[in-house]
C-alpha cells in the first residue's frame, strides 16, 4: 500500500511540473467524446477520452506487475 501511495504521489508531482505541455494533448476532445449542448445546460461525457486513459493506465500497471 505504501509503494502504490509513493508512485501515485510521484505521478502527481510529474503531472503538475509537466503541465504546461500537458494541456495541449487534445484529451477530452477527442471524436467520440459526446457533448451537449443547451441554453442553460450542458453535457460532457468523455467517452473515448475515458477508454483511452483506461487502456494506457492498463499497460503501465501490467509493465509495473511484470
Amino acid at each position: 500500500m505504501a509503494r502504490t501511495l509513493i508512485l501515485c504521489g510521484i505521478f502527481f508531482i510529474l503531472a503538475g511540473l509537466l503541465w504546461p505541455w500537458l494541456k495541449q494533448i487534445p484529451l477530452g476532445r477527442l471524436p467520440g467524446d459526446i457533448v451537449i449542448e443547451k441554453e442553460n445546460f450542458r453535457l460532457y461525457f468523455p467517452l473515448t477520452s475515458s477508454i483511452l486513459v483506461s487502456l494506457v493506465f492498463s499497460l503501465i500497471f501490467y509493465l509495473f506487475k511484470k
